[in-house]
């Protein structure tokens, strides 16, 4: 799809489908965790212990060692809570304000940047869960809640959570963050399941979408699938996999930040 022809989707458009991956954050500041080294690095407590990102982000590490969990999670808790949006999502706020359905969000990310940044909370699909919301690790019955209400304290050298653990209301077992962990048969999805459900609504409305991808891998690739499925014209925002193969779709070979800022100086 050359410019002119992204230009004239864009004008016909009535929606904006955003589908983003861990690349969408690593502008604001976030980790991707690509890769052992990488994710070691930003925690190196979990490097020394010699620790993969698939066994921590793994329900097991809660009834393996819930301290340890809650140290890894609870300090990404506070980091997401720190992080303000970069420039990408305004610009990508900007682009749905001028169609007339406006625009939805599909995102593996769980760090809720997209809600801080002022997309609508119903008019967004986290399809890995949520940090800002818990369950039960027991799976008692309770369901999700919000996870404001805790504020995790972890020990800096050991990576360990030093505050009291977060407790389920219900039976006061331990809590977990509501997200899609590594072998994971106990995640609650009810509430991504009700946001699917709003997407549906929303797309049954919409007859000329267009599609923005950003930062999304081809390691776990859902997000890219996702995109890729709705059969109308996609443009690929990634520094390394913006390759695309279909006529309606084109890649920019660039990071969330600048590539999101180029395709607004296109379109403008």
């Amino acid at each position: 799809m050359d410019a002119e022809t992204l230009k004239t989707a864009f004008r016909q458009a009535d929606g904006l489908i955003i589908t983003a991956g861990a690349g969408m954050g690593v502008d604001s500041g976030l980790p991707d965790f690509r890769g052992p080294q990488g994710f070691w690095h930003a925690y190196p407590a979990l490097g020394r212990a010699r620790i993969a990102f698939e066994e921590i982000a793994n329900p097991m590490a809660f009834h393996r060692d819930a301290r340890q969990a809650w140290g890894f999670y609870g300090h990404r808790l506070s980091l997401y809570r720190q992080t303000l949006p970069h420039t990408g999502y305004a610009g990508l706020l900007g682009l749905s304000e001028a169609l007339f359905h406006r625009s939805f969000v599909f995102t593996s990310n769980v760090d809720g940047q997209f809600q801080k940044a002022g997309f609508s909370e119903n008019r967004v699909v986290e399809c890995h869960g949520s940090i800002h919301v818990l369950q039960c690790l027991n799976l008692c019955g309770e369901g999700t809640w919000s996870a404001s209400e805790i504020d995790p304290v972890v020990d800096r050298d050991s990576g360990r959570l030093i505050s009291e653990l977060p407790r389920c209301p219900h039976c006061n077992g331990v809590a977990r963050p509501n997200i899609l962990m590594f072998g994971d048969g106990g995640w609650i999805e009810s509430r991504t399941r009700m946001q699917e459900e709003n997407y549906g609504r929303w797309r049954r409305e919409v007859r000329r979408p267009v599609v923005v991808e950003v930062g999304a891998g081809m390691w776990i690739p859902t997000v890219r699938r996702f995109g890729e499925s709705q059969g109308c014209p996609l443009i690929r925002i990634n520094p390394r996999d913006f390759e695309t193969s279909a006529p309606w779709e084109t890649g920019i070979a660039a990071g969330a930040a600048d590539g999101i800022a180029a395709l607004c100086r296109l379109l403008s």
